[in-house]
């Protein structure tokens, strides 16, 4: 299936801090790990990342109890500093965050190219848990 083919899927969230924070809670694994979860029972024990276009990076994703786990692998494709990041999931599709300073928030866009897997509803929901896990986890550290 070509790029143009594939169904793309925005979410959305504005959050309530200054861009240097949002940017770096969003980038760095010592944060990473602390929301990057789509449902209270699962976890993200560990996250890596080399931040520069071409940089790997990596999201443990497990259920809390053991039963399951994956991890969720990509290389950045674009880092425009407190603006843009986009980057390629190891199955290949794309993800592009857009974020704007607005007033004393920012409104944080990721557009993402949905598998064929799960509903698109699931896969908006479970996207959308993890964006407002960031937010609360930002608004409140």
């Amino acid at each position: 299936m070509s790029t143009a083919e594939k169904t793309k899927i925005t979410i959305e969230a504005e959050i309530a801090a200054p861009i240097t924070k949002v940017w770096e809670y969003w980038l760095e694994p010592e944060h990473i790990i602390k929301w990057n979860f789509a449902s209270d029972d699962w976890h993200c024990p560990k996250a890596e990342a080399d931040i520069k276009v071409g940089g790997k990076f990596s999201a443990t994703m497990a259920a809390k109890d053991g039963s399951m786990s994956f991890d969720f692998e990509g290389i950045y494709t674009t880092l425009e500093r407190h603006k843009k990041i986009a980057y390629e999931i190891a199955d290949g599709r794309t993800v592009e965050i857009i974020f704007e300073e607005k007033g004393d928030k920012v409104h944080v866009s990721e557009t993402f190219e949905a598998e064929t897997t799960n509903s698109i509803e699931m896969q908006r929901g479970g996207w959308q848990t993890i964006l407002d896990n960031f937010k609360a986890y930002v608004e409140s550290n």
